[in-house]
C-alpha cells in the first residue's frame, strides 16, 4: 500500500487505542450519507459531488478549519474522491492520506479480542466489526473451536483459528440475521463441519444441524449450552459457555433485539415482544457474574464488549432491561412498539439469502454496508 493511503484496520486500531488525538478523520461524503453512517469522531465537509468534478473550491474554503499539526485521514465512499482531496491537502502543506476503499473498506474491518486477557472469560475470542456494529465469536477449548455468528469474510475466522492452533469443529448462527450476510454455511461447508441453527429460523436451508433448547454442542472438553430465546426471531438462541453468555441479538449492553423484522404488523410485533420479554426474564435469572457477550453494539466504545449481568441489571443504561427486572411486560412492549427505528438496510434481501431462499449476487458485500439498526430502541 502506498504511503498516500491508510489501511482502514489501522485507523480502527488508532481510534480504539486512544491514538485519535493524532488523527483527524475528514469525511467528504454528502451530508445525508454522513449522517446515516459514519466513523465516530469524524468531521464532515460535504464536497463529494464537487470532488467528482475535480472542483476543490469547497475544500479550499475549509483549509483554515483543518489541523496543520495532526495527520488527516480522508474518507469517502470508495476511496476515489478522498484520494483527490488528500492530494490537494498535501499540496497545501497538510499531512493527509486517504482511507483505502473508503467506507466500503471501513465496513470490512474486523478486530479480535481474547476475552481471558481482558475480561477474565476463558476460551472466547470476540471479533468486532467497528464499521457495522456486528460481533462474532470463537468459543474454544483445547485445540477445538466453534465459530458463532461469523460474517461473510470467513478468512477472518480461519486466520484467527490458525493463529491459535485451533481446529474449527462447528459453526453456529444464533439466529437468521437481517443486518449482515452470514458466512456460517460457507465456512462450515469449506471445513466439512456441522452448521448449527434453530429449526424455526432455518427457512429453506439444507444441511442444517438444528439446535434444541437445553442441548449442548461439544467443544474440546467443554460444551456450549443452547438456550432458546425467541423474540428477535422465532429461532433466536443464546449460548452459555462457562460463565459467558453469548446472547446473540436477544440482549445487548444498552438495548435488546428488535422484534419486528419477521413481521412488522403491530399485533405480530406485540406478540414477539412478549416472547422476547419471557426470554430476557430467563437470561436475567442467571448468575450475577455471568458475562454478557452481545451480537451487536451501537456506540459503545468499551472493548471488548463484555459486561457482567449483575452490573448490567444495576446500571441505568438499558431501559428495556429495567422493565424486565421490574416484571413490567406492558411497559416493555409499549416502549418497543413506540420507539422502533428504521429497519436495517436491505434487510429483506439479506434475510432471504440467510434463509436460503435467494442466492447471493455480485453486490453481496455492498448489501450490508450502513448503520446497524438491530436494536429495539
Amino acid at each position: 500500500m502506498s504511503n498516500t493511503k491508510l489501511d482502514p484496520a489501522d485507523v480502527a486500531r488508532r481510534i480504539e487505542e486512544d491514538d485519535a488525538a493524532d488523527l483527524f478523520v475528514l469525511d467528504v461524503r454528502n451530508k445525508d450519507d454522513y449522517e446515516e453512517w459514519r466513523i465516530d469522531g469524524s468531521t464532515n465537509v460535504p464536497i463529494y459531488d464537487e470532488l467528482l468534478e475535480y472542483d476543490y473550491s469547497g475544500l479550499e474554503e475549509h483549509l483554515d478549519d483543518l489541523p496543520k499539526d495532526t495527520e488527516i485521514a480522508v474518507v469517502c465512499v470508495a476511496g476515489i474522491t478522498s484520494a483527490r482531496a488528500a492530494e490537494f491537502l498535501r499540496e497545501h502543506g497538510f499531512d493527509a492520506r486517504s482511507i483505502d476503499d473508503g467506507m466500503n473498506g471501513w465496513g470490512r474491518v474486523h478486530r479480535q479480542y481474547d476475552l481471558e486477557e481482558r475480561s477474565g472469560v476463558e476460551g472466547v475470542v470476540q471479533v468486532v466489526r467497528p464499521g457495522t456494529g456486528c460481533v462474532s465469536y470463537l468459543a474454544h477449548d483445547g485445540d477445538e473451536a466453534i465459530v458463532v455468528d461469523p460474517s461473510q469474510y470467513i478468512d477472518q475466522y480461519l486466520n484467527a483459528a490458525d493463529e491459535r492452533d485451533l481446529e474449527i469443529v462447528g459453526v453456529a448462527d444464533t439466529h437468521a440475521h437481517a443486518d449482515h450476510v452470514s458466512g456460517a454455511r460457507r465456512l462450515a461447508g469449506e471445513l466439512d463441519v456441522p452448521y448449527y441453527l434453530h429449526g424455526d429460523d432455518a427457512g429453506d436451508l439444507e444441511n442444517v444441524t438444528e439446535l434444541e433448547d437445553g442441548e449442548t454442542i461439544p467443544v474440546g472438553e467443554r460444551e456450549l449450552e443452547i438456550l432458546h430465546t425467541p423474540g428477535h426471531t422465532p429461532g433466536s438462541v443464546s449460548f452459555r459457555f462457562g460463565d459467558a453468555l453469548l446472547s446473540g441479538d436477544t440482549l445487548f449492553l444498552r438495548s435488546v433485539g428488535r422484534p419486528d423484522l419477521e413481521d412488522g404488523a403491530e399485533e405480530a410485533v406485540r406478540e414477539a415482544s412478549g416472547q422476547l420479554f419471557d426470554s430476557l426474564e430467563r437470561l436475567t435469572a442467571l448468575e450475577d457474574d455471568t458475562v454478557v457477550l452481545p451480537g451487536h453494539f451501537s456506540d459503545e466504545s468499551v472493548r471488548p464488549l463484555a459486561t457482567e449481568l449483575g452490573d448490567l441489571r444495576a446500571e441505568a443504561t438499558n431501559e428495556l432491561l429495567s422493565y424486565v427486572g421490574d416484571g413490567d411486560e406492558q411497559a416493555f412492549v409499549e416502549t418497543i412498539v413506540e420507539s422502533l427505528a428504521d429497519e436495517p438496510a436491505n434487510y429483506n434481501e439479506i434475510k432471504q439469502i440467510n434463509w436460503g431462499k435467494e442466492q447471493p449476487g455480485g453486490d453481496i458485500e455492498a448489501l450490508e454496508l450502513g448503520p446497524n439498526n438491530c436494536a429495539a430502541n
